[in-house]
Formats: C-alpha cells, structure tokens, sequence
C-alpha cells in the first residue's frame, strides 16, 4: 500500500487540508526556513551570533525533516506526532534564541509557527483519533 493509500484509510478531521495543500503550503515555506536558518547557521559560524544561538535551529531542522520518514515511511502516529511537537516547541526557542540578534529571523518563522501550529493539532487529532488500545 503506498503512503497516501495509507493516509486516506486515517480517521482524520473534517478540516483535514488535501495533500496538495499542505504540499503547497510547504512550497512557501521551505524558501524562508532556507533563508534564515541559513543566515542564523551563517552568522554563527563568523561568531556573530553565539554558538548557542544555532543549536534550537538544528534541532528543527532535523525534527523537522524527520516528520516524513516517521509519518510516511515508517507509518508510526505516535512518534510522529512526537516528533512534531519536538519542531513546534523548537520554534519558540528559536525565536527566544535569535531575539536579541535578528529581530527579522523572528518574524520569517511566523508563517511557520502558524503553519506548525495547525500541523500539530491536526498531527494530534489524528493520533487519538486512530489510537488502537
């Protein structure tokens, strides 16, 4: 069974975006994580910023590019629905960690926060609503 025959036999909630959505959604997305993360990891490495202050956005990036595999590759819910909240709350400290240094990184990740936000709570909704006891 391929992934999206998979996810379509998912109990899922009504407000549910189509995958091209959400496929599109990540089309935007994905230019300004490129552009800020590459900045912060940029910046850093020239020791502009502390050292410290990149460690939030790699833990994203792998949280984050980790989301599909766990999801779709190993079909597991509960691992991914960790996972996501993983990406989720490294936003927060992202931003807390830039703050000081790059005021525009902040409001690049917006659109994400707000996107990750729904993500999760769909990601969420999901889970419990397929959970096998």
């Amino acid at each position: 069974m391929t992934w999206l025959d998979w996810y379509n036999t998912l109990s899922k909630p009504d407000w549910t975006p189509e995958p091209s959505t959400i496929s599109l959604i990540w089309q935007i997305l994905y230019p300004i994580i490129l552009i800020s993360f590459g900045y912060v990891f940029l910046q850093t490495a020239r020791r502009k910023f502390p050292s410290t202050t990149s460690i939030p956005f790699a833990i994203n990036l792998l949280a984050n590019l980790s989301f599909t595999p766990l999801l779709f590759g190993l079909r597991n819910l509960p691992l991914a629905t960790l996972d996501i909240l993983v990406v989720w709350s490294s936003i927060l400290w992202m931003s807390i960690a830039v703050w000081r240094y790059s005021r525009w990184v902040v409001f690049a990740q917006i659109p994400y926060f707000i996107w990750v936000s729904i993500a999760t709570v769909l990601q969420v909704s999901i889970t419990w609503m397929n959970w096998k006891v």
